[in-house]
């Protein structure tokens, strides 16, 4: 056994699920406990389509260290600087490097994604659209 302090083990079961209100109007949120025994180093929730919530593509920029996005169900669409638009469909994943300008496009209405950051609270601000 290691030496240090052991990390409480965290379940979330589906059935259990509250979804909130988050940084897009047109996502739901669902943490999954971990920032919290964490202490905010690291973060992990669901993030679905609002039903009817159409995307509302603004380019911008987030300040953490690192996020990846795993597609569970639907497809959503990116835009990258750099990259161009990027198709993601249930089983696809994308590391978002830190600091890239990039917008979400458009979604289907049943998405549903895993989302991990780090940290689990970061800044996110509005940008130009790269030339």
């Amino acid at each position: 056994m290691s030496a240090g302090r052991i990390l409480p083990v965290v379940v979330s079961h589906a059935a259990d699920a509250a979804f909130t209100a988050g940084l897009r109007a047109f996502f739901a949120y669902r943490d999954l406990g971990i920032r919290h025994v964490t202490g905010g180093k690291v973060g992990a929730h669901v993030i679905r389509a609002v039903p009817g919530a159409g995307s509302h593509p603004v380019w911008h920029t987030h300040d953490l260290g690192f996020q990846m996005v795993y597609v569970l169900r639907g497809w959503v669409r990116f835009e990258y600087e750099g990259v161009g638009e990027v198709l993601l469909t249930a089983g696809s994943m994308v590391h978002q490097p830190p600091g890239i300008r990039h917008r979400e496009v458009a979604h289907s209405d049943d998405v549903e994604m895993l989302e991990i950051t780090l940290p689990a609270e970061f800044r996110t601000e509005e940008a130009e659209a790269p030339g």
